[in-house]
């Protein structure tokens, strides 16, 4: 998939690159979900949890048509998200 940067939604920080945001989504283990919540149900957006190959655990909110990503927001993983993640990463290993 191609990622769409133009008039990105949001500002970067330096703590992350577009670079790494795309690294995150192709993390093999990446986990994706779309929220339940009614107030995303306008327009569907979903949750990316995955690492660069650096190992930085990146959380990302996007929207995709099935062909380009427009990401709305990415920033480095909570404390909450990096358990989250290790946790789906060992069940999924543990199978």
């Amino acid at each position: 998939m191609e990622f769409d940067w133009n008039n990105s939604p949001f500002k970067w920080d330096s703590s992350l690159t577009p670079r790494e945001v795309e690294e995150s989504f192709e993390d093999s283990f990446a986990v994706r979900l779309l929220p339940d919540s009614s107030r995303f149900s306008a327009q569907a957006r979903f949750f990316n949890l995955g690492k660069t190959a650096g190992g930085l655990g990146v959380f990302s909110v996007y929207r995709t048509n099935g062909k380009l990503i427009r990401v709305l927001c990415a920033r480095c993983f909570s404390p909450e998200e990096q358990f989250f993640y290790q946790k789906k990463l060992n069940q999924t290993l543990s199978h």
